[in-house]
């Protein structure tokens, strides 16, 4: 599916977009049955970046970032762009101009299977963005692509209007439809960790307090003094 906007999409309700951004990427990926990661070539381009916000997709092509700028259009506060490549490329596509024009639409970052550059702008901007790589290589306006249709961005099927959560561990995908029930579970398992990490903290072992004793010794996990001579 090539050459088309589409300006309408169904966004993620937004107070379960606000319940999952109370968590970090990994605590989802777990409550969601380990799923919906991308690829960990994906790091934020400035440490402690974080973003939580619905997805307006963008297919661009590589050495291209015409449609980013097309993307910008789409835009409603509380989005995060989300740009898979037809190709692998690393080009600066993305930089501190287009970083202000997302942020003055209300952009909360850029997920990009690409390159990105203006590091130094974009953080004193304060516009987090995920790419796989830094470039200072510029790109071309020649061929177009396609805003808000499903795409696959560093291994991960993006659909429009699903939550990305974004942090310095990663990018998580959380489908629209299931971001309520991802939401509870999330924190279900921040409430069991709180109590696990009370108990680590008064000096409890995690092979007592999860019951692992049992199963390493059926295993064949065994215990010695010392190694036999």
């Amino acid at each position: 599916m090539n050459g088309i906007v589409v300006r309408n999409i169904k966004r993620a309700d937004p107070a379960a977009v606000q319940s999952l951004g109370a968590f970090g990427v990994a605590t989802i990926h777990e409550a969601q049955g380990r799923s919906g990661l991308m690829r960990t070539n994906m790091r934020p381009i400035y440490e402690g970046a974080r973003a939580v916000g619905t997805a307006v997709t963008v297919l661009v092509h590589p050495g291209d970032n015409w449609m980013l700028h097309v993307a910008a259009e789409q835009i409603q506060p509380g989005d995060i762009v989300v740009a898979a490549c037809s190709a692998e490329n690393t080009d600066g596509m993305f930089g501190e101009l287009l970083g202000t024009i997302y942020r003055a639409h209300g952009a909360m970052g850029l997920i990009i299977d690409a390159g990105c550059r203006d590091v130094s702008d974009l953080k004193k901007l304060g516009f987090p963005v995920w790419s796989r790589a830094i470039s200072a290589k510029g790109t071309v306006k020649s061929t177009i692509g396609s805003v808000n249709i499903p795409v696959v961005c560093a291994g991960a099927l993006v659909n429009p209007g699903d939550v990305i959560i974004a942090d310095d561990d990663g990018v998580v995908v959380v489908p629209r439809a299931h971001a309520g029930a991802v939401a509870q579970a999330s924190r279900l398992r921040e409430e069991k960790e709180a109590d696990s990490r009370a108990h680590y903290a008064a000096g409890t072992l995690s092979l007592d307090l999860n019951g692992m004793r049992e199963p390493l010794a059926k295993a064949g996990l065994r215990y010695v003094d010392e190694l036999p001579e």
